[in-house]
């Protein structure tokens, strides 16, 4: 039956839903501004009056180092080089964790792993910020499971397991059917599904060959069009000019007359 395969398939794609790239930022340059903060000019911060509660409750530990954010989303007051590097390493370890590479060393992403990576930032983040995040910064969001993804580009992503669906070669691969039932009963056969909303229909084909794959080629046929347009350049006789073609070669040869070279004194 296809329970378990879906609910694999399910947490992990969740590792484009961790907060990966919000720890990032929060390495760099530090917490959330309150939503109604956000975007605003420092000028315009000030004229109209707001103030960041949260920036003298949330420091991080051995102070913080002023690293403005161009787009407006955090206060810049990132944590010093030794907490950055905390906050750095754990993410790495999280993205090994449960990167797609795992696949290639056969290691199968559970819910466990997805579980404990989470665990691991939250840590990470304990550590650089003693005393927590604000409540509305997104990366406590998704630790405490509160965060609201409705009508936003990652909301799309996720997909709830009753709503999933799983494809391999167009066909649907339906859950009350065996996986043998599709590919055979060869255990090592290796296939990719891919995995879809309900009533979305199959999803679009891989490409034949991948983006490098094709560069490599069009590079090639560029550098022998180039080759071929060369020899079309040269003129059909240069040939006659070469020493083999030569038909009075044998004759300077036993004269002891070849390579002879005439100049005035």
């Amino acid at each position: 039956m296809y329970s378990n395969i879906y609910r694999n398939v399910f947490h992990v794609n969740m590792e484009e839903h961790l907060p990966l790239r919000e720890m990032e930022q929060l390495a760099e340059h530090g917490i959330f501004l309150p939503p109604n903060m956000q975007g605003l000019t420092d000028e315009q911060i000030e004229e109209l009056k707001l103030k960041d509660e949260w920036a003298e409750k949330c420091v991080p530990s051995g102070g913080s180092v002023f690293k403005k954010d161009e787009i407006g989303r955090r206060n810049g007051h990132a944590p010093n080089e030794k907490m950055m590097q905390v906050l750095k390493k754990t993410i790495e370890e999280a993205k090994a964790l449960i990167s797609k590479k795992q696949v290639q060393a056969n290691v199968c992403v559970t819910k466990e792993m997805v579980k404990d990576a989470l665990d691991q930032l939250r840590g990470a983040v304990m550590i650089v910020y003693p005393m927590g995040l604000p409540p509305y910064d997104p990366i406590r969001m998704e630790f405490e499971n509160k965060e609201d993804l409705s009508g936003t580009h990652a909301g799309l992503q996720v997909i709830d397991e009753s709503e999933a669906q799983l494809w391999w070669a167009a066909k649907e691969l339906k859950r009350n059917q065996k996986l043998s039932d599709y590919v055979g009963k060869n255990e090592k056969t290796k296939i990719i599904v891919k995995l879809q909303q309900k009533g979305q229909g199959a999803p679009a084909r891989e490409p034949v060959i991948s983006s490098e794959e094709q560069k490599q080629m069009m590079l090639y046929y560029y550098k022998r069009q180039e080759e071929l347009k060369k020899l079309e350049e040269n003129d059909d006789d240069s040939c006659l000019d070469s020493t083999w073609a030569d038909n009075t070669a044998l004759k300077k040869h036993f004269h002891g007359v070849k390579d002879i070279k005439w100049r005035p004194r």
